[in-house]
């Protein structure tokens, strides 16, 4: 069956969809033009509507597509086809998948970020919505041994042996096509021999899709009086008065030690209903503690006046040193929200964050909070979504993703930690960044936009601050003292330079490393940290130890010929780890996953001469074992913290006391509040400064100066201690004096001669294949495309192709092109030419203003 593109440009006056309670569909509309989920699938594509289905623009659909069924959004119905289809070879939906998925705004807001990012508006629609609503059913093979016959493998081609074996490994003998594809070279030709003599056959697995879960419950109706009851019916009858009249099936049999057909012989006799009712899956846990509101300092009161002020869209940089209490000055802002009826959106960058975060909103607002995350399962996520699309007012809380919440009513937006770069996406695209998203949303709803951070990105402080005069920055006094209010009508800069309770931000002490080696110290805990350690243990006090790298080593060599062990998929060495004492070491690969046994001898000359080197979470957790085995430990990074409840659990663990140190990455940088910590130490600081990025020293203030922010947060004062080679660095003397607006001044300027951003824009294309001359020729013949003919007046420049820093990586070779745009005014190639020069070969993509360029 052919199909037929309805429109030639796919995004033209797309309406505004849905209101939960509205339809849009014109009441003789008998056919729908779709957005199809399917790769190489271009612009609408018009279905009949079948008469017992009422479709509505923002309906998921599920449809057929050439030979799959796939998933598809409703964008807009018809009263009749377009002039140039013939009706009759237009196919018909097959379903609703999902009604009314879309709040108002929602077009404008996708169609903005397809747009900026250079992406496809179904990868954008694919990332927005919840995981499964959009399906696409897969070519399977079968087995059908019953055909086969005795000896016949000997007749057929070595591939279709091949085939043949594969399948009869798997207990149902039957793999998806694409499986197949990847594990027999040339499948192809074998599978049609095998279809051709009927030994396998081939079929369609439909798509899978989230469904609302449903559970039966029993409602009581009435006795009559002149019913005959047993006992045990009697006894149901009872329980049920008990609770109200109605319980769910599973949890009234698990009461009264009863059959169903108990209860089913009851419904019979008209004493009860049993029916299916939906249970909403969520992320949130109840039983917590209800708070009431705290009391501001005048700082917290000043800011927070000035947010309720608004009533519009206005962006709004809330910057406050670490322990300033931003989130109680959030809490408050948030209540008038939903007093109105209107919903909050909360964003934070790590799911590490989100238990801590989502409990003290709970305790404020109880049954109101929402969260949304990736580490969700699929039908907690669609329960979620679904939710939001009441319109109720409601509080969500999640990362990056959930700045695609579909909330009707948005009355307030907030970025806690704005300046994390886990708000910007890398893969898959669309590389959007959560911050950009959330200004042209609140600015579509005309609601404040809230920045957090004690450390605001480069970016965001130019944005809303960049009328502040250099000289200003002289003294250590808050910005509120001599900083206009607001450089322009939509921006207002707010400051909260003290912590809550006066408590002092915590004293820095600088080690230089290199002293303690000339010393004859080769511990990996200075001096100064070792008797801080002695003092915890003697004190009973707790203290985080800040690394930024997990694992136990960041390579293995021999040292006898040098050799490195190296992944076999990627152009990166193997990290080495060791899980517990009883454990064997492993080397990992932490870009594609792969693992191995740690050689006994060396790969390369077969010496037993085999070090590790560099240092890691598990390394330090090590030592410390060795060293203090009176302190109990807890590792927090992405390997102890994989599975489902990891990162509240451990939290909570550390919070109850149950462990003296906290040993972690960069997770334990993000704003988590320990009111406990005493001690801060940082390991190693040199490896956060010398990153090829031009963000390096961005990264490496913000993160030290975050993480040194989890000392001293309650009655105990803190103290810092950061260990490095370069303690002359201008990155460590600014966070050993808390200096932020000094480092900014000095940032902005070196950012200022070189022309990046805020003073430029990047866009990065990254291309990537299994073949490496594909991707070689492909970047290059990109160049070509892209090269300015006058460099002098182009207003961009380019840079590359280049190989990436990680040339490889899962079997995939890697190039870059960088273009850098120096004149805002600037027009640039076209990309969408650019991307139709890619071969299927080579995937290509497209990142404006990136931030990893790895």
């Amino acid at each position: 069956m052919t199909f037929y593109s309805a429109s030639p440009d796919p995004i033209v006056d797309l309406p505004v969809v849905a209101e939960p309670s509205r339809s849009y569909a014109p009441e003789t509309a008998q056919w729908v033009e779709a957005l199809v989920d399917c790769p190489g699938a271009q612009g609408l594509y018009t279905y009949r509507c079948p008469p017992e289905l009422a479709i509505a623009p923002g309906d998921i659909l599920s449809v057929p597509f050439g030979s799959q069924q796939v998933g598809a959004i409703a964008i807009r119905m018809l009263e009749r086809p377009p002039v140039a289809l013939d009706s009759g070879s237009i196919r018909e939906v097959d379903d609703i998948t999902c009604p009314r998925f879309f709040p108002a705004h929602y077009w404008t807001l996708l169609e903005q970020v397809a747009t900026y990012c250079q992406t496809p508006l179904i990868q954008v629609i694919r990332t927005a919505l919840p995981p499964g609503l959009l399906g696409r059913s897969q070519r399977r093979i079968r087995l059908q041994p019953e055909a086969i016959p005795p000896g016949g493998e000997t007749f057929v081609s070595p591939v279709a042996q091949q085939i043949l074996e594969t399948l009869r490994a798997q207990k149902q003998g039957d793999y998806t096509w694409q499986y197949l594809q990847r594990q027999v070279r040339g499948a192809y030709r074998g599978l049609r021999e095998l279809l051709q003599r009927g030994w396998v056959e081939s079929y369609l697995e439909p798509p899978s899709t989230v469904r609302p879960k449903q559970r039966q419950v029993v409602t009581l109706v009435g006795i009559p009086a002149d019913l005959n009851l047993t006992a045990r019916q009697t006894e149901i009858l009872e329980i049920l008065k008990r609770r109200g009249g109605e319980l769910g099936l599973q949890e009234l049999l698990h009461i009264s030690h009863v059959s169903s057909s108990v209860v089913k012989a009851l419904a019979q006799k008209g004493c009860v209903v049993i029916q299916s009712r939906e249970v909403l899956r969520t992320g949130v846990e109840g039983n917590i503690t209800p708070d009431m509101p705290k009391d501001l300092t005048s700082g917290q009161q000043e800011a927070l006046q000035r947010i309720l002020s608004l009533n519009h869209y206005a962006q709004v940089l809330l910057h406050g040193v670490t322990g300033s209490g931003k989130t109680e000055v959030y809490l408050q802002a948030i209540a008038p929200v939903l007093q109105r009826g209107q919903s909050a959106l909360v964003l934070v960058p790590e799911i590490g964050l989100t238990p801590q975060l989502t409990d003290r909103f709970q305790a404020r607002f109880g049954g109101q909070v929402q969260v949304y995350h990736s580490a969700l399962s699929e039908g907690e996520r669609y329960d979620t979504w679904r939710a939001m699309l009441t319109g109720t007012p409601q509080i969500v809380i999640g990362t990056r993703s959930a700045i695609f919440a579909p909330l009707p009513k948005l009355g307030m937006i907030i970025l806690d930690e704005e300046h994390d770069s886990s708000f910007k996406q890398d893969q898959p695209p669309p590389c959007y960044h959560a911050r950009t998203v959330a200004q042209w949303r609140a600015a579509l709803c005309d609601c404040p936009l809230i920045l957090g951070s004690a450390t605001p990105a480069v970016d965001t402080w130019f944005d809303i601050c960049h009328e502040l005069r250099p000289s200003d920055h002289d003294s250590d006094r808050g910005l509120s003292d001599r900083l206009p209010v607001s450089p322009t009508p939509e921006k207002l800069y707010l400051s909260l330079p003290t912590r809550i309770h006066a408590r002092p931000l915590p004293p820095v002490q600088i080690v230089d490393m290199r002293s303690e080696f000339q010393s004859g110290n080769r511990s990996i805990f200075s001096r100064p940290l070792q008797i801080a350690l002695e003092d915890l243990q003697q004190n009973q006090q707790q203290g985080i130890l800040f690394i930024h790298r997990r694992g136990h080593s960041t390579f293995v060599s021999c040292r006898a010929c040098g050799y490195v062990v190296m992944c076999p998929h990627c152009d990166v060495s193997l990290s080495y780890h060791h899980t517990h004492a009883a454990g064997p070491p492993l080397l990992r690969c932490h870009y594609c996953g792969y693992q191995r046994s740690h050689p006994a001898t060396c790969p390369e000359c077969d010496s037993a001469y085999l070090k590790n080197f560099g240092s890691g979470t598990q390394r330090v957790v090590q030592n410390l074992q060795q060293h203090y085995p009176e302190l109990r430990c807890l590792r927090f990074d992405s390997d102890t913290t994989r599975t489902k409840g990891s990162h509240r659990a451990l939290l909570t663990q550390f919070a109850n006391g149950e462990a003296d140190i906290l040993v972690g990455t960069q997770m334990l940088t993000k704003g988590i509040d320990l009111p406990q910590v005493t001690l801060v130490g940082v390991v190693a600081a040199d490896g956060l400064l010398n990153l090829a990025d031009y963000r390096a020293s961005e990264r490496a203030f913000q993160t030290l100066t975050q993480v040194a922010g989890r000392a001293g947060r309650g009655e105990t004062p803190g103290r810092v201690i950061i260990q490095t080679y370069a303690p002359e660095h201008p990155v460590i003397r600014a966070v050993g004096k808390h200096h932020y607006h000094a480092f900014i001044d000095q940032e902005l300027q070196h950012r200022r001669d070189l022309h990046y951003p805020p003073y430029g824009q990047l866009i990065l294309l990254r291309l990537s294949s299994p073949d490496q001359t594909a991707v070689i020729q492909t970047a290059e013949t990109l160049g070509d495309r892209l090269r300015p003919s006058d460099p002098e007046s182009a207003g961009y420049a380019l840079l590359g192709p280049a190989p990436a820093s990680v040339p490889r990586v899962a079997r995939r070779y890697r190039w870059q092109i960088l273009l850098k745009r120096l004149d805002p005014d600037a027009s640039l190639p076209n990309l969408e030419e650019v991307r139709s020069l890619c071969p299927s070969s080579v995937s290509l993509t497209i990142d404006v203003d990136p931030l990893n360029f790895m």
